[in-house]
């Protein structure tokens, strides 16, 4: 069977009215919304947590930690896929996200009630990994339960159109994740946050999740994997018959290199990244950046369900295909935009007063101390090299190398004046003498261009991830579309798209470019453009399941 003819459609005899649609719609609406929450709640607040339950002596090296325990949970995302798969397959979708909800739920309110690194030491980051991985388990089967859910209850004219709703809730979750961050740390000082406040966003999960279970408990089986089992129709073993068969093994890769590696990285660029990249490099206080970021998600979320309803009109392809290149083509000049209108000063600086860095780059203490660093406990003292460009860095400052100083393994220069050996006093002295901000300047910061930039990435974002939904159920067959759907969607965006933050922060770090990260998605979006012109359907074939 070819790819163009692997969707299924439900009959005409069991379409539902409008009235049913839109139940269907919000009962798997809401509650993926909430998990999604669940799964971004930590992220939003990684930066800060790096310093709760991760060693403080480093807090360079505590940052990158708390994102690879974020990455933990979407590396693991594509073994959930083919677990939660397997049984949505066999078992049924809304019994196997109804699963994934309680595993979700339950581990991020978990983590509101982990101890810190101070009470127990590494016990603490520990015990964050192994809950992020429950979690990174439990949204690879979630994902693929929702949008197949709501898919099967729809008409093929209007399928783009509905699954936009569930694309739209990884950033209604993330929004809202972020606002209960805002909201708690409104009514609280920065020291009780800091001590114990933190855990209340994590807590109050808890009742989203009894809401969930409330909500998709009510829910009905889908029609069409109903009718495959009453006609034993289903696969005996969805694994193997979706990786062992070349002809379900090719529509596979060809959807993730053709389509999902690009869109996770898109994804997380576009609408997690650029979080970071505001308050580690542009250096905007934590609750600005939550505010801005809320609002550009706010007024950009539409845009998910307009790209899914023009992908029934338009086809799914050629939209996905153009977000891709837009990215690729986009995401360095509106970073270069973000940067210059959340820190003018620290742009300007750059430009007048440029640091040059003079270290021996061949040597392994400068080219692969971070790594390093980030396998030891106790950082990364002693090798100045690596410290004098976590600095830099760290506080968004980009920098050239030059040689070495004899005799010494750093030295900074910055204004005429050239330091030697690391003394992070002396350059913090030298580079504020120079005019570089250790914040940026709130009245400078210009609130309405910055939202207007995350507007425009979150539609970007919204052109690939809108219509993906739909696209990938139909180029799979009903009887392994749960595990077929999902293992390349979570390889998109749990591996390609997941380790997005933690790989732009340590390239940004080894070359001395705050920008250097942004040329991970760049070069995927673009390859992923390429081969997806190439190799996808604009119209996968409709074809009914009897």
């Amino acid at each position: 069977m070819t790819m163009d003819a692997r969707a299924t459609a439900v009959p005409a005899d069991q379409n539902l009215t409008r009235s049913e649609e839109r139940q269907v719609v919000l009962a798997s609406t809401l509650g993926t919304v909430f998990e999604w929450y669940d799964f971004f709640i930590y992220g939003s607040l990684a930066v800060f947590m790096s310093s709760v339950l991760f060693p403080p002596d480093n807090p360079t090296a505590a940052v990158l930690a708390s994102l690879g325990a974020l990455a933990a949970g979407f590396v693991i995302r594509p073994i959930g896929a083919v677990v939660f798969g397997r049984i949505g397959d066999l078992v049924g979708r809304k019994y196997t996200f109804l699963i994934t909800i309680v595993m979700m739920g339950g581990g991020t309110a978990l983590i509101g009630f982990l101890p810190t690194y101070a009470s127990v030491g590494h016990a603490a980051w520990i015990s964050l990994v192994m809950l992020r991985l429950i979690q990174g388990l439990a949204v690879g089967g979630e994902y693929g339960g929702a949008v197949i859910y709501v898919a099967e209850h729809s008409r093929p004219d209007r399928r783009g159109l509905l699954t936009g709703w569930i694309q739209i809730t990884s950033s209604v979750g993330l929004a809202l994740s972020i606002a209960v961050i805002i909201g708690t740390q409104s009514v609280m000082s920065e020291a009780d946050f800091k001590a114990w406040g933190w855990r209340a966003p994590f807590i109050i999960s808890i009742a989203m999740l009894a809401f969930s279970i409330y909500v998709r408990a009510r829910l009905h089986e889908s029609p069409v994997f109903t009718r495959l089992k009453a006609e034993r129709r289903l696969s005996r073993s969805p694994v193997r018959d979706t990786f062992a068969r070349w002809s379900s093994l090719r529509l596979v890769l060809i959807a993730l290199f053709g389509v999902t590696a690009g869109m996770g990285s898109t994804y997380f660029t576009g609408q997690f990244y650029v979080m970071i990249f505001m308050q580690q490099i542009a250096r905007i206080d934590l609750q600005t950046s939550y505010t801005l970021m809320v609002i550009g998600l706010v007024i950009g979320a539409p845009a998910f369900v307009f790209f899914g309803w023009l992908s029934d009109r338009v086809g799914r392809k050629w939209l996905m295909m153009t977000g891709l290149v837009l990215s690729a083509l986009c995401y360095r000049p509106m970073f270069s935009s973000l940067l210059e209108a959340a820190n003018p000063q620290l742009v300007a600086a750059t430009r007048s007063a440029p640091v040059t860095v003079h270290a021996d780059t061949t040597s392994e203490a400068c080219r692969f101390g971070l790594a390093a660093a980030l396998l030891s406990s106790h950082g990364d003292h002693g090798k100045p090299c690596v410290q004098a460009k976590k600095l830099l860095i760290g506080s968004g400052i980009n920098f050239s190398y030059a040689a070495p100083v004899d005799g010494q393994a750093v030295a900074m220069t910055v204004n005429g004046k050239t330091i030697a050996g690391y003394d992070a006093a002396a350059y913090r002295k030298a580079l504020s003498e120079a005019g570089y901000p250790a914040k940026a300047d709130p009245a400078k910061v210009s609130s309405a261009y910055i939202v207007f930039l995350l507007v425009v990435m979150t539609v970007i974002v919204a052109m690939v991830y809108g219509p993906v939904a739909s696209f990938l159920v139909e180029v799979f067959p009903a009887n392994i579309r749960y595990t077929a759907l999902s293992f390349p969607y979570h390889i998109g965006a749990g591996i390609f798209g997941g380790f997005l933050p933690f790989f732009a922060t340590y390239l940004s770090l080894a070359v001395g470019d705050v920008f250097a990260g942004l040329w991970y998605p760049v070069v995927i979006c673009t390859v992923v453009a390429v081969i997806g012109s190439i190799m996808l359907p604009n119209r996968p074939q409709i074809e009914a399941d009897h």
